[in-house]
Parts: C-alpha cells; sequence; structure tokens
C-alpha cells in the first residue's frame, strides 16, 4: 500500500514559483515574437539603398522610373528625355523618384552618391515629385582635365528656368540637359519651347492686393532708378573735382572688399526667383497642410532678406545674409529641403556636409571647405573689413566669424548655419536700430 506524502507550501514559496513561471512565460513569449519578425528582419536588411537601387538599373538603363511611377507618366514625357539625353555631348542619367522621407535630408546630395557608385563622367539628374510638383537635382562631372562652365553658373545665367512648369517631368529634365550640354562644350542654350513655360496671367486675373503690391514695387523702381541717376551724377562731379586734385590717387582704405558687389548682385537676383516661387505656389490649388508651412516659411525668410537688403544696402554682411535667406526661400516654396549654408562662407553652395569646429561644436559646410578643414587647414572663408590698432585707424580683411556676435545676427548665427533663426534675429535687430 502507497503512502501519499503531501507537502505544505508556504504562501512566499507558492508566490516565488508563480513569479517563475511568469518569467519563463514571458521569455517564451519574447522568443516567438522575435522568431515570428525574423523573416521580416531579414527582408529589411537585404532590401538596398536608394541610391544602390537606382544605380543598379541605370546599368540597364540610363532612365530609371520608379514602379511606384511608372503608370502615371505619359510616354511622350518619357521619349522627350530620352531625346534629350541622346543629343547631350557627355553620357546622361537620370532616375524619376517619389519624395520619401529618406530623400528630405538626402535629394541634394543624390547626384554625389549615384555618381559614386557609377563611377563614370557625366550628367546625374534625379527628378523627385511630391504631389504634382517636379523638382530636380543634378552635378556634371567631366573627365579629369577637362574644364568649362560651372552647371550652376548657367542655370543661375538662364531667366527662363524660373517660368519652367512644375507639374511633370520633362519640362525640368531637358532644360537641365541643355544647360549642362552648355557648360560642357559651350554651345549656346536654345529657347524653352512656349509648351514648358506658365503662362502668364494678365491684369484680370489679379487680386486687389496683387495690384497694390505690384504698384508699390513700380512705384519703389521708379524711386530707385532716380535716386541712382541722382547718385551718379553726385559721384561723377566728385569723381571730377578729385582727378583735377590728383590724377593719380591710390584706392581708398575704405573702399569696400571688391566681391561686396558680387554677393550684392546674386541677392538681388535671388530675391527675385524667391518672389517667382512662392508666388507660383500661392496659385497652387488644393494646397496642404504642408504647403501652405513651406509658404509661410519662405514668406518669413524671404521678408528677411527683403528687409537686410533695403536697411543696409552697403553692408557685405547683410548681403550675404539676404543670399541665404533667399535662396532659402525659393527652395522651401519649390518644395525643397531647406538646407543650412556653409558657415565658413554662406555665398558658397549650402552645407552638405558637417565638420568639426572650435571648442567641439560641429557646424555644416560645403564640399569645397569641408575638404579644408579634414585637412586640417581653417578654410579662408567670407572676408570683411574689421577696425585695429589703438585708434582704430588700421584696416584689415579678417573671417566674419572673428567679429562680435552681439553686434550683428549673421555673425551671431553664422548665417543661420549654428541656429536656423535669422530670421528672428534679423526682425529683432531691426527693432533695435529703431
Amino acid at each position: 500500500m502507497s503512502a501519499r506524502v503531501r507537502l505544505d507550501v508556504p504562501a512566499p514559496g507558492r508566490r516565488t514559483l508563480s513569479a517563475m513561471r511568469a518569467r519563463l512565460l514571458t521569455a517564451l513569449l519574447a522568443a516567438l515574437a522575435f522568431l515570428l519578425a525574423l523573416p521580416a528582419l531579414t527582408a529589411q536588411a537585404d532590401t538596398p539603398e536608394l541610391p544602390d537601387r537606382i544605380a543598379a538599373a541605370w546599368r540597364t538603363d540610363h532612365l530609371s522610373v520608379d514602379p511606384r511611377l511608372a503608370a502615371g507618366i505619359p510616354q511622350t514625357e518619357l521619349d522627350r528625355i530620352r531625346a534629350a539625353m541622346r543629343a547631350a555631348p557627355v553620357p546622361v542619367y537620370v532616375a524619376l523618384v517619389p519624395r520619401t522621407p529618406y530623400l528630405e535630408k538626402k535629394t541634394y546630395d543624390m547626384p554625389t552618391l549615384l555618381h559614386a557608385r557609377i563611377g563614370t563622367p557625366g550628367l546625374y539628374v534625379l527628378a523627385v515629385v511630391d504631389g504634382n510638383y517636379w523638382s530636380a537635382a543634378a552635378e556634371l562631372y567631366r573627365q579629369g582635365g577637362l574644364r568649362g562652365r560651372d552647371l550652376v553658373s548657367v542655370q543661375n545665367d538662364d531667366k527662363q528656368r524660373l517660368d519652367l512648369l512644375s507639374d511633370r517631368p520633362a519640362p525640368r529634365i531637358v532644360r537641365t540637359i541643355q544647360q549642362a550640354s552648355t557648360a560642357f562644350d559651350g554651345r549656346a542654350l536654345p529657347p524653352v519651347p512656349a509648351g514648358d513655360l506658365e503662362e502668364e496671367n494678365g491684369d484680370h486675373e489679379l487680386s486687389t492686393t496683387d495690384k497694390e503690391d505690384r504698384s508699390a514695387y513700380v512705384g519703389m523702381g521708379v524711386g530707385g532708378v532716380l535716386g541712382f541717376g541722382l547718385t551718379l551724377l553726385i559721384g561723377l562731379r566728385r569723381r571730377h573735382r578729385v582727378t583735377k586734385r590728383s590724377k593719380a590717387r591710390p584706392p581708398a582704405k575704405d573702399d569696400p572688399p571688391i566681391e561686396a558687389w558680387d554677393v550684392q548682385l546674386k541677392a538681388d537676383d535671388k530675391i527675385t526667383a524667391a518672389e517667382r516661387a512662392v508666388a507660383r505656389l500661392g496659385k497652387r490649388r488644393n494646397r496642404t497642410t504642408e504647403q501652405l508651412d513651406q509658404r509661410d516659411d519662405a514668406y518669413r525668410r524671404l521678408d528677411a532678406a527683403r528687409t537686410l537688403r533695403a536697411d543696409h544696402p552697403d553692408d557685405l554682411l547683410a548681403a550675404a545674409g539676404a543670399l541665404v535667406l533667399a535662396r532659402q526661400a525659393e527652395r522651401g516654396a519649390s518644395g525643397a529641403a531647406v538646407q543650412p549654408p556653409c558657415f565658413f562662407d554662406p555665398t558658397h553652395n549650402p552645407g552638405t556636409a558637417t565638420v568639426d569646429w572650435s571648442d567641439d561644436v560641429e557646424v555644416p559646410a560645403c564640399q569645397q571647405c569641408a575638404s579644408v578643414v579634414r585637412r586640417g587647414k581653417t578654410p579662408r572663408g567670407l572676408r570683411v573689413w574689421s577696425r585695429s590698432g589703438l585708434l582704430g585707424h588700421d584696416r584689415k580683411q579678417v573671417p566674419y566669424w572673428t567679429l562680435d556676435p552681439e553686434d550683428n545676427p549673421m555673425v551671431a548665427s553664422g548665417f543661420g548655419a549654428v541656429s536656423d533663426d535669422l530670421p528672428e534675429r534679423v526682425a529683432a535687430w531691426k527693432d533695435e536700430v529703431r
């Protein structure tokens, strides 16, 4: 006869066993969840990045169309792009893709990333669509030793680029290929077909506010012309009197740096381009909340740029700040991500690279300045006049970042490279001056 043995487990012991069973069950569930997710993780890890996918497609066809867009692009658009690619004097690689979170910060780096994967000199174009708005990033790479005009220089001189249609891909891509051809061998840039240009709206389509704004601009323009004529007349008379005293007067020490004129002209041109981009955005129908935010941000930067040029027309720092703000306003109104300027010289290309600076501070820099920093040197940077000496009579050109940041919002924010609040700083600066 078997005897039964009964174990009385105290209450604390039973709670310990229950806790152990709960921990074991939790571990089993976690392991099961990991095993179920493993195929998805493996598939995600095996999915190549966008530059790799485009480069792979280009090995069979230099015109790559994202599968998500293939059904929505008319064949006539693709035929026009292919015809322009065949007529170019250099190999042309074109990719059409939708805007994604990945491209928000990578769009203007993509041509460089793609060229690194292909390795062939030529024109690399990435056309991005957001809704029904097309934009493009492009870079022209030449063979070693070959020289020619810079693609950006040709694009800046092309006034028709501001009036291109943006609701389909061919107008902007074809024009970019034509601009690259001009930069490569100097051929004349052909006119844009009328079908690729936006229609000019007549006066009957303008709102009352638009008419008032236009009248104000016309008045400002007339006043500016008269003021310039008066200034020119006074300057010529003064120069005539000085010439009588000395026909060989050396340049005065207080003359501004020669590059100031170039920066001022670039700022004015970019402000005009930004105004057109904002106007195009304002004409679009069924704008999304994101597009309304882009419009408001573009207006904010554009207003600050105008303020700098109006209140400080002869100041180099103000002109450079206006150039940066207008460039950002144009990009934002066009649906592209706003990029910080190059910290060392804001008149350079945007700061797409990040480098270590003083006191372990990272600043954005253009590729040119970034390569100088990586070699352990300091870029020449944007230089301005600074007074020195006991009585302040000695003047020399110094990098702008050596000036007192309390005196100028451009210096304090690195033209928005250190902190993206330059429009607010300009507004506060204007109030302080008043």
